[in-house]
């Protein structure tokens, strides 16, 4: 099989391997007998590693959950054995060799394991390379990096109180980063995605005119005239400055959706 990698105190499924191979040397093979309150998250773990051998995804079938909805996703993992050991757990035996340990520094630090300092000086690193990837048209990749910049800010957020100065510093560096995410979907064509993020944004503030411009065309590309008219006319309201620019996509918004009744009417004419 492949050597896989395991970041010792990252709280991996299995944490009873970490134990393990903390305890062998390099170059050692081991065999572990392991009891059943150790080996329950072994199916999940197993499903993962062997798509990946046949090169699938390994998180193919479980993208818009959280890991809680994944973990005690239990209805079928796509092989009968790993099924059989949900349905009956049972102790496993583990044969471990041990390639070798890599230096803590050696490994670039996810943004879990940062310290507040470094979350914050992460920040605008990710926010540039965004910028960057941006004027390369290379928008997923982009996206994954503001995507990043706001779980940091997020979970520095998390220990602040809720409206108090120190929240709102943060959520004003959220913002544009998460505008910036959904111009990114936007250009992907995952209009949806754009419609979620800027909803929640708009709930908490519900004056930023260049999120109701995102969500309108957002509801625009996806027929949602009504809507889309709606948070157009908030914009012009709200920023004075872009009315222009709103006065344009109404306009688009109308010839649009004439075209798409003539075809309507024209596919249902063929149905008779």
């Amino acid at each position: 099989g492949m050597p896989m990698e395991i970041i010792v105190g990252k709280m991996f499924k299995l944490e009873i391997w970490e134990t393990l191979l903390s305890s062998m040397r390099i170059g050692e093979v081991a065999e572990f007998w392991c009891d059943i309150i150790h080996t329950g998250m072994y199916a999940l773990v197993s499903r993962g590693m062997r798509r990946i051998a046949e090169g699938r995804d390994p998180l193919e079938g479980q993208k818009h959950r959280c890991g809680m909805g994944n973990m005690f996703d239990y209805h079928s993992t796509g092989y009968d054995d790993l099924d059989e050991l949900q349905r009956t757990p049972q102790p496993l035996i583990f044969i471990m060799e041990l390639f070798r340990v890599e230096d803590p520094s050696a490994y670039k630090r996810d943004t879990w394991a940062m310290s507040k300092e470094e979350k914050l000086a992460a920040v605008p690193v990710l926010h540039s390379e965004g910028n960057r990837l941006v004027l390369r048209r290379e928008f997923a990749q982009a996206a994954a990096k503001y995507q990043e910049a706001v779980i940091c800010l997020r979970n520095l957020q998390a220990k602040e109180k809720p409206w108090e100065d120190g929240w709102l510093k943060l959520e004003s560096l959220v913002t544009p980063l998460v505008l910036n995410y959904c111009q990114c979907q936007m250009e992907l064509g995952e209009y949806y995605e754009v419609l979620e993020h800027t909803t929640e944004l708009l709930q908490k503030h519900n004056d930023n005119a260049k999120a109701y411009f995102k969500r309108a065309k957002a509801h625009a590309a996806v027929w949602n005239e009504r809507e889309a008219r709606e948070d157009f006319q908030r914009v012009a309201h709200l920023d004075p400055s872009m009315a222009a620019a709103v006065k344009k996509e109404l306009k688009q918004l109308g010839e649009r959706m004439r075209k798409k009744h003539v075809e309507d009417r024209k596919r249902y004419q063929g149905l008779f």
